[in-house]
């Protein structure tokens, strides 16, 4: 069963350039500037999105997310409406690939079964979630992919050639590289380093690898564009919206920086 996700990398492929993968917090500052923030995403240049899901103790995220986070859970956010904004999102487009981001708590309370019916149906492609190793794939993965939603695993820098093969083993979708060791929106990481760690990668999957983890500005995308089938930017695009927010322009403001970081994937 191919998803959109499958579909946008093969297409980007046959482009031959990488995508434009861009993380948001679902429901910062509020649902339906969010929403609007969602929608505006696409046309700004993002091949993919990543909406995130608000949980209290965030601890692989760097202080702009988890301020977004508290940010969106202050203002009533919770899994059900970030699934609902997927809905609402997909009655104006069905092309756009969704990877849900999180944490596995909120899931397990809110129940697998009843949360993967109801992300299947509210239009969610794939999977992120940070704190389940492939050692519970029992717990999420296995009943994900049966779903027919991707389930997309994190490969590090410390992720060495014995673990690696056991990290691969059921992600599907693409792998998402961390470029660096700590919490998102760290220190922009080394180019040479990062396409080392991605041929690597390549030796053991043929799945596209995707890189994320301190790529900030237009700048950082184009360094990295040239040698990986994506390129994550998440807490620059958190930033932006707070940026937004302050100035009362959330979506002119996230969306012209999109569209900055869409040039440097383009060129």
């Amino acid at each position: 069963m191919t998803t959109r996700i499958d579909r946008r990398m093969a297409k980007l492929k046959q482009e031959g350039r990488p995508a434009l993968v861009t993380y948001f917090m679902g429901g910062d500052p509020d649902y339906q500037t969010s929403l609007s923030i969602m929608k505006a995403l696409p046309k700004a240049g993002s091949d993919i999105i990543e909406l995130g899901m608000p949980f209290s103790d965030p601890m692989a995220d760097g202080p702009a997310i988890q301020a977004a986070g508290l940010r969106a859970l202050k203002g009533g956010q919770t899994l059900k409406k970030t699934l609902a904004m997927a809905a609402d999102f997909r009655t104006g487009d069905d092309e756009t690939p969704i990877v849900l981001m999180g944490y596995y708590n909120p899931i397990y309370v809110y129940g697998v079964d009843r949360f993967l019916t109801e992300a299947r149906a509210s239009g969610i492609d794939g999977l992120i979630i940070v704190d389940l190793p492939p050692e519970m794939d029992e717990e999420l993965c296995i009943p994900a992919l049966k779903a027919g939603i991707n389930f997309i695993r994190l490969a590090t820098p410390t992720t060495d050639d014995r673990r690696l093969p056991k990290v691969l083993e059921n992600t599907s979708g693409f792998v998402y590289y961390v470029s660096t060791t700590g919490t998102t929106g760290a220190a922009a990481p080394d180019a040479m380093e990062v396409a080392a760690a991605i041929q690597r990668i390549k030796d053991h999957t043929a799945l596209p690898v995707c890189v994320g983890f301190g790529i900030s500005s237009a700048i950082d995308v184009a360094s990295f564009a040239g040698f990986t089938d994506g390129v994550v930017v998440g807490s620059a695009v958190v930033r932006a919206i707070e940026r937004g927010t302050q100035n009362a322009t959330p979506v002119e403001d996230v969306s012209a920086f999109v569209a900055e970081l869409r040039s440097a994937v383009a060129a």
